[in-house]
């Protein structure tokens, strides 16, 4: 008998999860995404970030992903993302940093979207000592028209 009810639960949890989903059209619909990497020496550090957003009749749907790596050969490194969410907004950062004695490398993203507004920033730097840092910033700005 309990063979009987597994194999009917099976059969109705597969039909309840196989029925299509229709999906609505966005009166409004935007993308951004930034991403950056600094290496120097025996260090490297990475991050990214993208978020969209999709404007409906029901409201505003919106996803955002992010990430970051960090490696050294002799040194340390360390890497982190966070992803933060409220009835007003979605962000992510995301951290990066090597360091092998006085040489270092790092990147930092941040990207948020909030209300009809879609953010992502991406700066990296990296230093030998003695030599002249190199820095690098990626931007990428998308306002939603109004419907």
């Amino acid at each position: 008998m309990p063979k009987m009810i597994t194999m009917g639960v099976i059969a109705l949890l597969a039909s309840v999860f196989s029925t299509p989903v229709l999906a609505q059209d966005c009166s409004a619909a935007g993308t951004v995404g930034s991403a950056g990497s600094a290496a120097a020496g025996g260090t490297s550090a990475s991050t990214v970030g993208t978020a969209g957003a999709c404007q409906t009749d029901g409201g505003t749907t919106a996803s955002i992903g992010s990430g970051s790596s960090a490696a050294a050969v002799d040194g340390k490194s360390k890497s982190q993302t966070k992803v933060n969410e409220n009835p007003k907004q979605l962000r992510a950062q995301s951290r990066a940093q090597a360091m092998d004695k006085g040489t270092f490398s790092k990147s930092q993203t941040k990207t948020r979207v909030k209300g009809d507004e879609l953010q992502s920033r991406t700066r990296s730097m990296s230093h030998v000592p003695g030599e002249k840092p190199v820095k690098s910033t990626t931007d990428s700005n998308v306002v939603l028209p109004q419907p």
